[in-house]
C-alpha cells in the first residue's frame, strides 16, 4: 500500500501518521527509525537530517538509526539488516531515505507498507531494508542524479525533514501513552 502527501500540503503530516498507524497498528513493540544518507551532498541528506531533528523532538523513548552526526549511507545498509534482526527481533523499521522522481513529483512524501533499496536513484544496487519506507522526492530522476543531489535546495529538504520528523515524533507520542509504554530504552 502507497501514500504520498505534497510537502506543501498542510495534511502532509496528518496523512503520514495516519498511515503510520495503518501500517503498526497490530504491533506490539516500538518500531525502530533507520534514517539513510549523507551530508555530503544535501540531496542526499534527508535521512540524516530527519534523525537529527527527530532525536531533538524526543526524549529517547525509541531507536533512531542515522543522525547528521552519525550518518548511516546506503552502503552500510547490507550490514544493518542482520544487526537490526538480532538487536531488534521482533520490532519493525521504518526506513527513511531520499529519492528522485519525475519533475512534477518534487516536494512529495510517500509512504509505502514495504522495505526501500536505497541508493537505487544512483543506480546502486544494495540490499532491500525496512518494513515501513517513507521517501521524500528530492530531485529529477536523470543519468546525472548524484549531480542533481548536490544542486537540490537545502530549504527543500530541511522542510521535507520537518515534515518527517513532526509525523514520527506525534506518532510515537501517541502510541507510546497507549500501546508501547514502558518499553522505553
Amino acid at each position: 500500500m502507497e501514500y504520498a502527501f505534497n510537502m506543501f500540503n498542510k495534511l502532509a503530516k496528518t496523512g503520514l501518521i495516519v498511515a503510520l498507524q495503518k501500517f503498526l497498528e497490530n504491533e506490539n513493540k516500538p518500531p525502530i527509525v533507520l534514517c539513510i544518507g549523507s551530508d555530503l551532498a544535501i540531496g542526499d541528506s534527508l535521512g540524516p537530517m530527519t534523525g537529527t531533528l527527530l532525536k531533538q523532538k524526543t526524549s529517547g523513548e525509541f531507536f533512531i538509526y542515522g543522525t547528521l552526526k552519525k550518518p548511516i549511507t546506503a552502503k552500510e545498509v547490507q550490514y544493518l539488516n542482520r544487526f537490526f534482526r538480532e538487536t531488534h527481533p521482533d520490532s519493525k523499521i521504518i526506513a527513511v531515505d531520499a529519492a528522485v522522481g519525475e519533475s512534477g513529483d518534487i516536494g512529495l512524501l510517500k509512504i509505502y507498507n514495504k522495505s526501500l533499496r536505497p541508493g537505487l536513484g544512483a543506480n546502486k544496487k544494495l540490499c532491500a531494508v525496512g518494513d515501513i519506507s517513507i521517501m521524500g522526492i528530492v530531485a529529477e530522476k536523470s543519468v546525472f542524479n548524484y549531480s542533481l543531489l548536490n544542486l537540490t535546495r537545502l530549504n527543500l529538504v530541511y522542510k521535507m525533514s520537518e515534515i518527517i520528523s513532526d509525523s514520527l515524533a506525534d506518532f510515537f507520542q501517541s502510541f507510546n501513552s497507549t500501546k508501547f509504554i514502558n518499553q522505553a530504552v
